[in-house]
């Protein structure tokens, strides 16, 4: 049967193509449903679109909706690292590899018109989002933040050209282990000799929450610089980015040290896991979808390692043994008993060789890959 291939160009090809995702994965017992109030702001008010340029198409097959993508350009990165690459993102499709190819090629045509000379991903606009194409831990659920695909995307993205770009990979934890002695010791050490403290959330007023999100954030841009394919955040991303992350910090799953004139050193900041809780919304906040995420973020056993660094004034003086230490005493304090790392690239050896003190497995592996066009 014949595939077309379509731009989305009016709010109900948007609304097809938001829901697309959570209808192809209707019977999947691992994926966890995206919110249809959260896809339509990140395809339609995201601020990374400030500076993007994107495209969107759906495929058709006998009238059915049978795949998605979307194609980005963003001049920032392509600034940043000296290069014309594009982007692919919302990348789904049945199986069937003439639906994925027809969209890949429509993509890499627009890409190729925008000057580009490779095409990489899935990746969302920025490192904010979601990305990397499951290639391995197809049986585990993903954290929220995190894609789900069926392990045939994996064999057709070979069969159309597209090789390894990087690998990201997850681990999970026994949250309940506690942190070994010597990283206990060296973490009391490191507090004393430079006279660090923790940051109370509990204790901030208003006014005081705003300066850690300013100060966060830009502490967030300095650490994250080296890590490949980062892109710093815009001041209007950042205030997007902390509006949503900063409301739901717990203080018995945050670490922030500081220094002595209250300037962020280092940080450890984790979520409770609410993969359970949006599946049971499966999509919608209403009429009940908001109690059972709200449910498991009140009620949790499992969280999400989301963001863990030290800025880069900090880096050489060893300050992970803190937020790992003061973390790991409060995970056993409330009884947490397991834990997800976000993902991680394989190649910062220093990065994932932390986890080997620590009773783990690999939860996950994501890939970006790339071609050239």
């Amino acid at each position: 049967m014949q595939i077309v291939v379509k731009e989305v160009e009016t709010r109900r090809d948007l609304k097809k193509f938001y829901q697309f995702q959570n209808k192809l994965y209707k019977d999947s017992k691992e994926y966890v449903p995206t919110l249809d109030i959260d896809q339509k702001r990140s395809l339609t008010k995201d601020p990374a679109l400030d500076y993007c340029s994107n495209k969107m198409w759906l495929a058709y097959k006998e009238g059915k909706v049978v795949g998605r993508i979307m194609a980005i350009v963003n001049p920032r990165y392509n600034e940043l690292y000296n290069l014309r690459r594009g982007r692919f993102g919302w990348f789904d499709f049945e199986n069937d590899i003439n639906i994925a190819k027809a969209l890949a090629d429509t993509a890499e045509k627009w890409l190729k018109s925008q000057g580009m000379t490779e095409m990489h991903g899935p990746l969302a606009y920025n490192t904010m989002g979601r990305q990397g194409m499951l290639v391995s831990g197809f049986e585990n659920t993903p954290p929220v933040n995190c894609l789900y695909n069926y392990p045939y995307y994996v064999e057709f993205m070979e069969k159309m050209g597209f090789s390894k770009e990087c690998d990201w990979v997850q681990y999970r934890l026994n949250a309940s282990q506690g942190a070994p002695e010597k990283l206990e010791r060296m973490a009391d050490i490191l507090m004393r000799r430079y006279n660090l403290k923790f940051l109370d959330i509990k204790k901030m007023n208003k006014a005081q929450m705003r300066r850690l999100e300013d100060n966060f954030f830009k502490t967030y841009n300095e650490c994250f610089k080296a890590v490949h394919n980062f892109i710093p955040l815009t001041k209007h991303e950042i205030s997007s980015s902390a509006s949503h992350y900063m409301k739901l910090l717990r203080p018995e799953l945050t670490c922030i040290v500081a220094d002595e004139n209250d300037e962020i050193a280092a940080f450890g900041l984790c979520f409770p896991s609410m993969s359970e809780g949006f599946k049971k919304a499966r999509g919608k906040l209403f009429p009940f979808g908001w109690y059972h995420i709200l449910k498991e973020y009140n009620h949790y056993k499992t969280i999400d390692l989301m963001m863990v660094g030290s800025s880069p004034a900090w880096n050489s003086k060893g300050l992970s043994a803190i937020y790992h230490s003061h973390l790991a005493a409060s995970f056993r304090e409330h009884h947490i008993a397991c834990a997800i790392t976000n993902p991680q690239i394989d190649t910062n050896t220093a990065a994932v060789k932390v986890w080997e003190s620590y009773d783990h497995e690999e939860f996950m592996r994501r890939r970006c890959y790339i071609k050239s066009i």
